[in-house]
């Protein structure tokens, strides 16, 4: 029934509502201030979900009135039956808050927009508001997930990292796997919802297109199901963690320093940290080998400057040694709103490669001219220090360097004595001084994000990735 102008009320307004795009049905009841039950009827309420402009998804209502108490009943209990019909949409949720992301504004995200959403959608929620790194993942290698349809992460990238590490890993124990050497890992039991409270917010981005909560929660209600490749970074005795990119070199090192001045501000501990690491820009020394991925000539793009490499044995492994100022493996296109492109726009959420990208040693002024052209529309990989592969593992041994003066590791945290090198995972950091070995694993997990069952939507979307 129309509302506002009177002259609207004698206007008939038609509308076709599919029910794969309604999330939840209410009786419409009045009720007196401070009254919980009973009322007065007035029909019923339909939930949907509706695509408000690209990418961003909201919710909107859409009333029908009828007084009458067993009409209402039935076209209630049929269309509820109609909507438990639905798979993947989750009726449980173990959720991890990280009040510490970004501006401390996860707790208010969640209990503001995403708490009232799931409340609207009867799913039932087991919040845990974090209280230290490393808390998530110690929750969930305890937790019975069986009891879950879904986890969901609200934070940023590094939040997001530790809680998918920690699903992976459990699943793992429960599997009766090794957790020190993991050549085949299980994929995930449940899938992981992404509900974006950072900085950066990279696994977000990729997923959505768009840094919007609503959104996010949306696709977790809706049972929108995206698998993608995961990554497992070891050293040669163990497993460090499940993961979806790296960085080693400046990525790394640009972290290590932010890490150090914690006591900043958010963004300006990370602009200090990229300026001084950029100031004392110096290369690593390290050799790198890498399984090149298989695959037919013609899936090659003319157009992208990647090297393809095609071996008639698929073990023959390719080593390169040199200096090295960055070096990124990525098996998701790492989309933020400061790479539009991505940071590895060759390869996909889950097409069971990585990509290997390798900036060999230049001056600055030719380094900052890449890292601009991440902001850019422009390849950022057309520079002749600029390498990029397609492959399936990579081997990352670091050389030592000896002789480190006290600027070194002061500002870049350099490697030390004991040859601890930093790696950014995911946002995180790590430091190992032996030898880290990564491996894809092809859709080992399942993240709330595509939708999919609509293939055209989800070929424009990995196009747009």
């Amino acid at each position: 029934s129309p509302t506002g102008d009177s002259s609207m009320a004698s206007q008939a307004l038609e509308e076709i509502i599919e029910m794969k795009d309604v999330f939840s049905v209410k009786l419409k009841r009045r009720r007196f201030v401070g009254q919980k039950k009973g009322g007065t009827l007035l029909g019923i309420t339909i939930f949907k979900c509706l695509n408000k402009e690209e990418n961003k998804l909201t919710d909107c209502a859409v009333h029908l009135n009828n007084l009458s108490e067993d009409h209402c009943q039935s076209w209630f209990r049929h269309l509820k039956e109609i909507l438990n019909g639905f798979q993947n949409r989750p009726k449980s949720l173990k959720v991890f808050v990280n009040p510490s992301s970004h501006k401390r504004e996860a707790t208010h995200v969640y209990y503001e927009q995403v708490a009232p959403l799931f409340k609207l959608a009867d799913i039932k929620t087991d919040v845990t508001v974090t209280e230290y790194e490393g808390h998530a993942l110690s929750v969930l290698k305890e937790c019975e997930l069986q009891a879950f349809d879904g986890v969901v992460c609200i934070g940023g990238d590094g939040s997001v990292s530790e809680v998918a590490h920690g699903l992976l890993l459990k699943a793992q124990i429960d599997a009766g796997k090794d957790t020190d050497y993991i050549p085949k890992p299980v994929r995930a039991p449940v899938p992981l919802g992404v509900i974006p409270a950072g900085t950066t917010n990279i696994l977000a981005h990729t997923l959505y297109g768009i840094k919007h909560a609503v959104t996010a929660t949306l696709h977790i209600v809706m049972g929108h199901i995206q698998p993608v490749d995961v990554c497992t970074f070891s050293t040669p005795s163990k497993l460090l963690r499940f993961g979806f990119s790296a960085m080693f070199g400046f990525g790394a090192r640009t972290l290590a320093l932010a890490e150090k001045h914690r006591w900043m501000p958010s963004n300006q501990r990370k602009d200090f940290a990229f300026i001084k690491t950029l100031a004392d820009l110096k290369p690593e020394e390290c050799e790198l080998s890498f399984l090149p991925l298989q695959i037919p000539q013609e899936d090659s793009h003319e157009n992208d400057r990647i090297t393809l490499l095609y071996l008639g044995s698929k073990d023959q492994w390719h080593k390169i040694q040199g200096h090295f100022l960055n070096v990124s493996i990525m098996a998701i296109p790492c989309l933020c709103s400061m790479a539009p492109r991505g940071l590895a726009p060759n390869t996909r959420l889950n097409n069971g490669s990585m990509a290997l990208i390798v900036v060999q040693n230049t001056s600055r002024t030719e380094f900052i001219k890449h890292l601009k052209r991440y902001a850019s529309v422009k390849n950022q990989f057309n520079f002749p220090f600029v390498e990029t592969y397609t492959v399936q593992e990579v081997k990352v041994q670091p050389k030592l360097r000896s002789g480190l003066d006290a600027k070194e590791n002061t500002y870049l945290n350099a490697a030390s004595a004991e040859g601890n090198y930093p790696w950014n995972i995911d946002g995180d950091l790590m430091k190992e001084a032996s030898e880290v070995h990564i491996r894809v694993h092809p859709q080992l997990i399942n993240l709330y994000g595509v939708n999919t069952d609509d293939l055209e939507s989800s070929q424009a979307t990995c196009n747009c990735l």
